[in-house]
């Protein structure tokens, strides 16, 4: 059973409304805008008290924090993530080309800064692999290895000084950046970093990554290649010399693999059973230090190890601020990278967890985690996916797992270090590989992707391709630019539809997607699904002018039909007046052109609910097509147009071409209006009928 309702109201246009709806003048906004001023810089202990909530989230959730009900969990995923720092910390150290001691110190004062001030509850922070790659290659640039040089004569000392004092630098500098990004604002610039971009990044630099540990796994003493093509390189190079392999290390490397892949699968596979994963990283670790040591395979094979790891605090120093014009460059990308990633990651668990999260604070965490760290031989931290994934799985609540995560990183510091003397190298370079595993195998998305989006896909494709072919840095620029491409090819060749109207309704449809709808006698509706301005102004004409058959031929025989109307009207008023008798011939103009043209279109209506902003282009664009379309005798009407696009198009003159009073609230007030033209005498309502 249905029903038929009928609403009766006044055909509102926009002046109408904002007459009857519309809020008052705002006379007095300077004044206000003072106030504002003055309660912003206004003092008080409350506004300091929020102010401090606000830039230091550990005063907002510690007080609220559930003792009972979070700090076992908070315990146990704190502990399993510090474990699992103490071995993924060393080995992206070597990815970082620094010694691994500085990857346990950038394990341990990121991850108290970010406690305090960050607001993701189950991010964690430290050590990642594709932020230490792009650090890598900086370090490697301003500093190249040296293929032959005694790791304990004075000359590595200083060389391992340089190269922390380079990777510091970055993280100084990153830091800085991201403090002066929170300071505008612009927390939103993550956003550029679209989805499938950011997985493509992480695949294809994953693959770098696992190239560049390939030496280490096969015991070849190779320099570090960087720059354009790097992944090649790298790959002849290893080709070129795998007769020199080291044997012991690549059985040491075999070994490894074997224990880690199939450990670390049964983690994922069966991680909703198991209380608390498996740290087969921290197990590997120690059994081949023991294996070394006990054997002194590192002199009888020449197998590379860790060496000495200082135990204790690291002093703080000044990093290689000289070096910052020549880092700056491939520090932004770093930036942009370490905090898109973060970002997306605490967005994840949050929106998973029920949470939300302040992208701008995360820019200020970040910022002083790196800026703060760096004084203390740190290189650049993020978020990072394995840990982060792990916290969350063994029942990690707050931000408070940070501190059991440092806690047994410092243990490590204070007490353990030293004892990782025999750690070969090659552990280490497998403890990295798989830690890739996830990264590698965002391949299985791509089917699903072709089926939503093709141009996402090929932004995947690109950005892929581009990090693989040339390198990490400009592979990034490159899927950013094209995806901003594809955004502007979108709204370039956007779809210029003709509406119909849904019989005893006031809605209105493409007719091409409903077939059961029909146009308005005379009245030739049409909406564009997008923003007019310079860029597509052009495609936008086109699609108009097809749409309405208005083609240039048709449009001059249609001024010379209407010049022609215009003498034989003054020659019949003449007439007229002269000898009392009137030419009826055509009793209107309308008539006229319904006689004299292909068509019998009387007005144009544009809704413009689609239009989400138009530019002074696009608004010439309008004044011209409204000035042609009135040198042949059809209107034209507007509908729904936000408050912007007219206030642009209203300083753009088009009123002075345009009656004021065919810009309409809605389509139906305008079909309406143009309808009771056609009659006299009838009441000015608008029939709205719903069935």
């Amino acid at each position: 059973m249905s029903a038929s309702v009928a609403v009766y109201r006044d055909i509102f246009t926009e002046d109408r409304f904002k007459q009857a709806y519309g809020s008052e003048e705002d006379t007095g906004g300077g004044v206000r805008l003072r106030d504002r001023l003055a309660g912003r810089c206004r003092c008080s202990r409350e506004a300091f008290l929020h102010l401090l909530r606000e830039r230091v989230p550990i005063f907002r959730w510690l007080p609220r924090y559930k003792l009972r009900k979070w700090i076992l969990g908070d315990t146990i995923a704190g502990l399993t993530v510090g474990i699992l720092h103490i071995p993924q910390g060393m080995a992206f150290a070597l990815l970082t080309s620094v010694a691994p001691i500085f990857g346990l110190y950038t394990s341990f004062f990121p991850v108290v800064l970010y406690m305090i001030f960050g607001t993701g509850h189950h991010v964690s922070t430290g050590t990642f692999a594709v932020v230490s790659l792009m650090t890598g290659s900086v370090v490697e640039q301003l500093v190249p290895t040296p293929l032959e040089m005694n790791s304990s004569s004075p000359e590595a000392a200083g060389f391992e000084a340089q190269r922390i004092g380079v990777a510091s630098a970055v993280a100084l500098l990153s830091g800085i950046f991201m403090i002066c990004m929170f300071a505008l604002h612009l927390g939103f610039l993550s956003t550029y970093l679209s989805e499938p971009i950011v997985k493509a990044f992480i695949s294809a630099a994953a693959f770098h990554v696992t190239i560049s540990q390939l030496q280490s796994m096969l015991g070849l003493r190779l320099p570090r290649h960087t720059g354009n093509f790097s992944f090649f390189k790298t790959l002849v190079s290893v080709m070129e010399n795998l007769p020199h392999t080291n044997t012991a290390e690549l059985i040491i490397s075999l070994v490894s693999l074997a224990v880690l892949v199939p450990v670390k699968e049964i983690n994922v596979r069966f991680r909703h059973r198991l209380r608390t994963p498996i740290p087969v990283e921290i197990l590997t670790v120690i059994i081949a230090t023991c294996v070394v040591y006990a054997s002194s395979l590192d002199s009888i094979y020449n197998i590379e190890i860790v060496g000495d790891i200082p135990a204790g605090f690291p002093r703080p120093q000044l990093p290689a601020i000289n070096t910052f014009p020549a880092i700056a460059g491939d520090t932004v990308a770093i930036t942009l990278v370490g905090y898109a990633l973060s970002v997306s990651l605490a967005m994840i668990y949050a929106d998973k967890h029920g949470y939300s999260i302040q992208p701008n604070q995360e820019l200020l965490a970040h910022g002083i985690s790196n800026a703060v760290s760096a004084f203390f031989t740190c290189f650049p931290s993020s978020a990072t996916l394995a840990t982060t994934n792990i916290l969350e799985s063994a029942g990690g609540h707050t931000q408070l797992c940070g501190l059991f995560t440092s806690l047994v990183v410092l243990v490590v510091l204070l007490l353990i270090g030293p004892l990782f003397y025999f750690l070969p190298k090659a552990v280490l370079a497998c403890i990295n590989v798989t830690s890739l595993r996830q990264m590698l195998l965002q391949f299985q998305d791509l089917p699903e992707l072709w089926r939503i989006s093709k141009l996402d896909f090929m932004v995947w494709i690109v950005t892929w391709l581009s990090v693989v072919v040339l390198n990490v840095d400009l592979g990034l620029a490159i899927g950013v630019v094209f995806s901003m491409m594809t955004i502007i090819c979108r709204t370039q060749r956007v779809a210029c539809s003709v509406l119909g109207r849904a019989s005893n309704t006031e809605i209105y449809r493409p007719l091409e997607n409903h077939n059961k709808c029909y146009e308005v006698p005379g009245v030739k509706i049409l909406t564009y699904n997008g923003p007019i301005y310079y860029g597509n102004r052009s495609f936008f004409r086109e699609q108009m002018s097809k749409l309405l058959g208005l083609t240039p031929e048709k449009i001059r025989r249609r001024e010379k039909a209407k010049k022609a109307l215009e003498k034989q009207e003054s020659e019949t008023v003449i007439c007229t007046v002269e000898r009392g008798i009137a030419n009826t011939s055509f009793s209107s103009v309308s008539d006229f052109f319904k006689s004299a043209s292909e068509s019998d279109l009387e007005a144009v209506l544009i809704d413009c609910s689609s239009v989400i902003f138009i530019d002074v282009a696009g608004a010439r664009l309008f004044t011209q097509m409204c000035t042609q379309c009135q040198n042949i005798g059809v209107s034209v009407y507007l509908a729904n147009c936000n408050e912007n696009v007219l206030k642009i198009m209203t300083s753009s003159g088009l009123m002075s071409h345009m009656n004021p009073q065919h810009i309409f609230v809605t389509v139906h007030d305008a079909v309406t209006y143009i309808q009771q033209q056609k009659t006299e005498n009838v009441p000015l309502w608008t029939g709205l009928l719903s069935d």
